[in-house]
């Protein structure tokens, strides 16, 4: 059973940064693809990024709102997932989710992963 905790959030202006962190702890991390998630208020949960297991740059996968502007990586050693967030536009507002799924093909849809996180809120302001 892996546990995801994800921090970081906060309250950011317009065209600012921010760093999100999922902190994995219960499993083998390099075991697990992983992805970052985000629920709008009254909007459905939407994929923002995914990682394979070795945290290869190159697999990354983007939603196309946020190509460009947010970066994904993973550090095995240290059981931890990020999200660099750069840019940011008040659309961005959003509980951001990270999730983890058996290594395999990076997913981008929700059914496709296992464990999740709490959630951590993100407010961009006009």
């Amino acid at each position: 059973q892996v546990q995801l905790v994800e921090s970081g959030g906060g309250l950011v202006q317009a065209g600012g940064s921010l760093s999100l962190t999922c902190a994995a702890s219960g499993g083998t991390f390099k075991n697990y693809d992983m992805g970052w998630f985000r629920q709008a208020p009254g909007k459905g949960r939407e994929f923002v990024a995914a990682i394979n297991w070795f945290g290869f740059g190159g697999s990354a996968l983007y939603a196309d709102s946020v190509k460009g502007r947010f970066t994904i990586s993973k550090d095995n050693g240290k059981n931890t997932l990020y999200l660099q967030m750069n840019s940011l536009k008040p659309e961005d507002t959003a509980v951001y989710y990270c999730a983890a799924k058996r290594a395999g093909t990076v997913a981008t849809t929700i059914a496709q992963y296992t464990y999740w996180g709490q959630g951590a809120l993100v407010t961009v302001s006009s």
